[in-house]
């Protein structure tokens, strides 16, 4: 589409991106760009603008200028071409109705990387209500289809390759594209993560830049409060040292818009109400793992200094790989809804879920907290989903889960169904044990093959 041509001979396209943000940026500059690019890819001669009704104006007259030919006029990374005027949604508008609108011919698409502005001055805009006829947010991809980056040897490759390789990327295309599937993960790490030349050591500084601009450092300071674990806005703010107020909700909501943070809104078993205190955690494995391990070493990176070997030896990653798996199960839950027969069913909610304990001195009182990886609630029943991935996981996985069941407040009598999903070797007495309702290899859930 970054041509103004004929594609299958009945349908124009026109694409204009809005311009990179740099220092010193005006809205003088992307005004020039935005009439430059129409210029080139439409033939219009002579297009220049003061403000963007002129630039608008123009394309206008692009689009009446193809005539009955269907057209797709797409405005790549608006946030960046609007950003510098405060009356760029005004002026969008006027044109919108004015003149856009009228060429039943004509798809109009915005498209950015910084949602929240698309938010809060597109979405969220009552000049725009009624004029919106489809919103689409891009996610990660499903597992099943990440594993397909191996190509010629996805069959080969085993699970655990695959889950190591998410645990670090998650299902961002971009990223699985630059998989060699002849060689191992942890080459692959190594290549993309630990070279000053990898993508994945270069990607985070610079889409964190170009989303958030000068908010960059705020932000990832609230990211780092997360690396270890999901928090409360109450436990982000103290993590701060800061009072809890309306601009870290925001800034909060920004991250939440852009990708990088997932908002838990379970139910409360106690009373099927929606629960009055949401966690935050980091929905992007890649983030926490630039976070964690690659950020923290760059210095070294650069200079050649940081030798990496394998995931397995990396400081800490014991403590993290359970983590990243987990939130890979929990972004994958329509799988596990599906194996266990619910997709008729009514699902009220299925998010991870903790209780926090009363801050009292009682050591009762400290039991009656826990926390559930995974927690899928029905009107009439609860599926308490444990997510383990371990070399071997024996039978204390039983008790475990018996005991964050016992804690689990469920004064309506709802059924309670234990779930487990795994990855490693089981032992045969899980299974023989029957505590569990369902068990779930993730390789055979989640990447939809046989081994």
């Amino acid at each position: 589409m970054d041509e103004f041509a004929a594609r299958s001979g009945d349908c124009n396209y026109l694409k204009i991106s809005g311009l990179a943000p740099r220092k010193n940026m005006t809205n003088r500059d992307q005004l020039k760009y935005f009439c430059e690019v129409l210029s080139k890819k439409s033939g219009l001669e002579g297009v220049s603008a003061k403000n963007w009704m002129e630039a608008f104006q123009h394309l206008g007259r692009a689009i009446t200028e193809n005539g009955d030919r269907r057209m797709i006029v797409l405005l790549d990374e608006i946030s960046w071409m609007g950003a510098y005027d405060v009356d760029f949604p005004g002026y969008l508008k006027d044109a919108w109705d004015d003149n856009f609108k009228k060429n039943s011919n004509l798809v109009f698409v915005l498209c950015g990387s910084v949602s929240s502005w698309i938010q809060h001055n597109i979405l969220d805009s009552t000049g725009f209500v009624g004029r919106i006829s489809l919103e689409l947010q891009i996610s990660e991809l499903p597992v099943s289809d990440c594993v397909k980056f191996w190509r010629q040897v996805a069959d080969g490759v085993s699970s655990r390759e695959v889950f190591d390789m998410l645990s670090v990327t998650g299902g961002v295309p971009r990223y699985l594209e630059e998989i060699d599937p002849m060689l191992t993960t942890d080459e692959n790490i190594r290549r993309l993560a630990f070279t000053k030349s990898g993508t994945l050591f270069k990607d985070f500084t610079r889409i964190f830049n170009d989303v958030f601009g000068k908010k960059s450092a705020a932000k990832q300071k609230i990211l780092n409060t997360m690396a270890h674990g999901a928090k409360t806005l109450s436990e982000i703010s103290i993590a701060l040292g800061k009072t809890r107020n309306g601009h870290l909700s925001e800034s909060l909501e920004e991250l939440e818009l852009a990708g990088f943070l997932e908002r838990d809104q379970s139910l409360n078993p106690e009373t099927g109400e929606p629960a009055k205190i949401d966690r935050y955690r980091i929905r992007d494995n890649y983030t926490r793992f630039y976070l964690r391990f690659i950020g923290p070493y760059s210095s070294m990176i650069r200079s050649g200094a940081f030798r990496f070997v394998s995931l397995d030896t990396l400081p800490g990653w014991d403590s993290i790989l359970g983590l990243q798996f987990e939130n890979l199960v929990v972004n994958n839950v329509q799988p596990i809804i599906a194996a266990l027969g619910l997709e008729r069913s009514l699902v009220l909610s299925a998010a991870p879920y903790r209780k926090v304990p009363p801050k009292r001195d009682s050591d009762v009182e400290q039991l009656r907290g826990c926390q559930i990886d995974l927690l899928i609630q029905l009107k009439q029943a609860m599926y308490v989903v444990e997510i383990k991935r371990r070399e071997y996981i024996d039978a204390s996985v039983v008790e475990e889960v018996k005991e964050k069941v016992s804690r689990l407040p469920n004064p309506r009598s709802l059924s309670v169904r234990p779930v487990l999903v795994y990855d490693g070797r089981l032992s045969p007495s899980v299974n023989e044990d029957g505590y569990f309702s369902a068990i779930f290899k993730a390789s055979e859930l989640l990447l939809e093959r046989h081994e």
